[in-house]
């Protein structure tokens, strides 16, 4: 393919959530753009997510831009429900999206980007990055790792509580994918929950519309150079999401604090004891999925760019929608995730405009 027929005013990497709202937006403006997705098929981050997996608000307020999500049977959508809904999305709004494009890096010629993929290059006069943090898993250092002769695995990785019915498994992280991992592995395997401090719990009727809620009146009151107390909804804190629940009930959701090491066959404990265990499974967050960008802009350790709003401080004619509270406000959900691809898309509309 020559030099036109792969050039494009925009080019957006990665086909998840974040993706398609900049492209709902993109609609009405004249720019010729491209989605370049890595998946199969469309669902993002969703379709690697473990087969529980539901989210933490009713299908009312959790939706993208334009179109409502469909309502659920259960309280919370399912994964399948989420898959389904962003599918019908893609194609109601006739998105241009092409997969699977795996982008290796993104380069800068002649006031231009080079998109290098596994199916050629791409060339465009402005990116949006939208590869959010699955792409990124996080597992911290623990001195002895790589003696450990049972199995790691990241919940980036975990599918199903089957997969370590009868062994003896130890789940790490304080956060949501802890508790609910924790939850249901339980259920079939004999589990210790390892935590760097005490896990917090929200109040049962607190979901994440609630917190939504929240979020927005904190952003608001920090716009206005007022102060938000937020001490009553850490937005950090477990969802008592149905799973959770239930676990509390069975007594399962207490943490036996920190480990300071591994050993061959398991942990050491701060006080000096051992514990043998057949899997680790780590809850333990991530980082985010910028790598592509590495030659174009300094990210810090977990991936992190600078960013005024949504566009690189170091790189014009760069956007990164989607990764969370350093790309926007709730930017990583679905309902939170417009906000940003709206104001981002202005800004390419008249980035793109003043190029000329």
């Amino acid at each position: 393919m020559n030099h036109k027929e792969q050039a494009y005013d925009l080019i957006i990497i990665g086909g998840g959530q974040s993706a398609l709202a900049c492209g709902y937006y993109l609609r009405r403006t004249n720019i010729k753009y491209l989605i370049l997705d890595d998946q199969e098929k469309c669902g993002g981050a969703w379709l690697h997510a473990w087969n529980s997996l539901t989210l933490f608000s009713p299908a009312e307020h959790s939706s993208l831009p334009g179109w409502l999500m469909p309502k659920s049977h259960n309280q919370f959508p399912a994964k399948e429900e989420v898959i389904q809904y962003i599918g019908e999305y893609e194609k109601r709004y006739q998105l241009p999206v092409q997969r699977p494009v795996n982008v290796k890096e993104v380069l800068k010629e002649n006031e231009s980007f080079h998109i290098i993929s596994d199916k050629g290059s791409f060339y465009s006069k402005a990116v949006i990055s939208a590869t959010g943090t699955w792409g990124h898993p996080f597992i911290p250092e623990i001195p002895g790792q790589q003696k450990f002769k049972g199995e790691q695995l990241h919940s980036a990785n975990y599918k199903t509580p089957e997969d370590f019915k009868g062994k003896k498994v130890l789940v790490v992280g304080e956060g949501n994918s802890g508790a609910q991992i924790l939850a249901e592995v339980s259920k079939v395997a004999k589990t210790v929950w390892t935590t760097r401090k005490t896990p917090e719990f929200l109040p049962d009727d607190v979901d994440g519309r609630v917190l939504f809620d929240q979020a927005s009146a904190r952003y608001y009151a920090e716009k206005k150079g007022e102060k938000f107390d937020a001490s009553k909804y850490n937005l950090g804190n477990i969802v008592m999401v149905p799973s959770v629940q239930e676990a509390r009930e069975r007594n399962i959701l207490r943490s036996n604090g920190q480990f300071k090491a591994f050993t061959e066959f398991g942990v050491l404990w701060e006080n000096g004891e051992e514990e043998a265990f057949d899997a680790v499974i780590w809850c333990t967050g991530f980082g985010y999925a910028t790598n592509h960008l590495n030659k174009i802009v300094s990210t810090d350790e977990r991936g992190k760019i600078t960013t005024k709003g949504t566009h690189s401080v170091e790189e014009r004619g760069l956007w990164l929608v989607g990764y969370g509270g350093w790309t926007g406000f709730a930017s990583a959900t679905l309902i939170g995730v417009g906000r940003s691809a709206r104001e981002t898309i202005k800004e390419v509309e008249e980035y793109l405009k003043n190029r000329k």
